[in-house]
């Protein structure tokens, strides 16, 4: 494990590279979550993650972005400190920018996938999706754990609100906080995000070309209706899309490596992201 420093778009930008033994195999660009304005590459969900890639032969660059702001009324409720931070498009930006790093480092013969949790679930699938419109490169993959994809996300069914109801510290993502979450990421009204901002609103065809996709959400998590929404778009665009759900999970449970259902996701999202590389395809 090293870290660097990126001439990033908007200044330096730090990434921490996880190297396996064998440098041939495939490579993951891996951003963490924390609602866009929390979080850092010492969390489990980044940390933890990156390790357990590479101990699996997956070299992983993950990604310092930069903050959102972190406000008053979230920090007086966190018992956290007021923090000033910046809004889209700076740290989406910044992820393709590490991805574009990576392809070219010689870190390992790739290909490069790209992948995030919740918040950086969304910032990885907006990087890809603006590669996609692009000249490249391209990710070979999408590796999304749990992402919140709508800042306006549909009502969940009976079964998801019963299982949040009978659960209420897991009933956190709800439309008023998913909302807020995404106008301090943008600085404004949701209306005015794109779709590398809010890739959710993306329609079949802007999606034509997005990477294949393996997506795992958690069991009770409200954003579970925004990554099976966009599973849905992803189908219509004819895009190849492996969805499941992590069954017993709520939100973030790659942030909690103790629990056999993390190193479960963390098995399935390896076996995908391996048969990425040539010579595993070519295996019977």
């Amino acid at each position: 494990m090293n870290e660097q420093v990126l001439d990033g778009p908007h200044g330096p930008l730090r990434v921490r590279v996880y190297t396996p033994t064998s440098p041939v195999g495939p490579g993951l660009v891996w951003v963490h979550g924390g609602g866009f304005a929390a979080g850092e590459i010492d969390m489990p969900e980044a940390d933890w993650v990156a390790q357990s890639f590479a101990e699996r032969g997956i070299a992983v660059v993950s990604v310092d972005y930069a903050l959102a702001p972190f406000p008053r009324t979230w920090a007086a409720a966190a018992g956290a400190p007021e923090r000033e931070g910046v809004h889209y498009p700076v740290a989406s930006e910044e992820v393709e920018a590490a991805f574009r790093w990576a392809v070219h480092s010689g870190l390992t013969e790739g290909p490069w996938s790209i992948g995030g949790a919740s918040a950086g679930g969304n910032l990885a699938a907006g990087a890809a999706l603006r590669l996609s419109h692009g000249p490249g490169p391209f990710p070979a993959l999408a590796v999304l754990a749990y992402p919140t994809l709508h800042a306006v996300q549909a009502a969940p069914d009976a079964a998801l609100r019963a299982a949040l109801d009978a659960d209420p510290d897991a009933d956190v993502f709800g439309p008023d906080p998913v909302r807020g979450m995404y106008e301090n990421y943008l600085g404004g009204p949701v209306d005015g995000g794109d779709v590398y901002a809010v890739p959710g609103t993306a329609s079949p065809a802007q999606l034509s070309h997005f990477p294949a996709t393996i997506m795992i959400n958690g069991e009770v998590d409200e954003l579970r209706v925004s990554g099976e929404a966009f599973g849905a778009l992803l189908r219509d665009a004819g895009v190849e899309i492996d969805i499941s759900t992590e069954a017993g999970t709520r939100h973030g449970h790659l942030n909690q490596p103790e629990l056999a259902a993390a190193t479960a996701s963390i098995d399935r999202f390896a076996a995908r992201i391996l048969a990425t590389s040539p010579q595993n395809r070519e295996q019977p």
